[in-house]
């Protein structure tokens, strides 16, 4: 989401937004992460069966040794985002909420989940964006140079007051733009201030 602001986050949200106004909580890594994942990539696999493209485990929680908020994403491919009626009823009955519908930015839907608090990233099959979030993620993993600018970065965001935690995201954009600068170049390291 490339939106911040009460109107513009009000326009993406469905129900009420809620205002964080708050600091981002940032944990050490936790090595349940990837068997929290495996455990919602089959509850959402057992909701949609075969419309359950691809199911994958991105943002930091996906990469060890990395610090992230405790909240898990996930980006699932289905063949239309759009068509809602094809696979939110469904994901609802597994227990997840439809939040954000961004039809403006590939045609993003986010649903969220409790216990573990999860990010539900729909997107249709064939997105530039999985492809951008899972290469972050393969390079954040294999390079420990980036990953602890990024960890940096983050800590220090996160000790700030956000009105919305969309804020926070935004606030990183010019480290992930280094990042995927890097990945764009081969993967060599990024350079401060790059």
């Amino acid at each position: 989401m490339s939106s911040t602001g009460d109107e513009q986050l009000a326009e993406v949200t469905v129900g009420a937004v809620q205002p964080h106004d708050g600091t981002i909580e940032i944990v050490d890594p936790d090595p349940r992460w990837p068997q929290l994942f495996s455990r919602e990539a089959t509850r959402i696999r057992e909701a949609l069966g075969d419309r359950a493209l691809a199911v994958e485990h991105v943002g930091s929680t996906s990469v060890p040794s990395l610090a992230a908020k405790p909240i898990l994403d996930i980006v699932l491919a289905v063949a239309d985002s759009a068509a809602e009626a094809d696979y939110v009823p469904d994901l609802e009955a597994a227990g997840y909420v439809l939040r954000i519908r961004e039809p403006d930015w590939f045609q993003h839907r986010l649903l969220k989940g409790t216990a573990p608090e999860v990010n539900l990233h729909v997107f249709t099959a064939g997105c530039p964006e999985i492809d951008r979030m899972t290469a972050f993620r393969d390079h954040l993993r294999g390079n420990a140079r980036d990953r602890q600018r990024y960890e940096a970065v983050k800590r220090d965001l996160a000790r700030r007051t956000w009105r919305h935690v969309q804020d926070y995201a935004d606030a990183k954009g010019d480290i992930v733009q280094e990042i995927h600068r890097a990945i764009a170049g081969g993967g060599r390291p990024s350079r401060p201030g790059a």
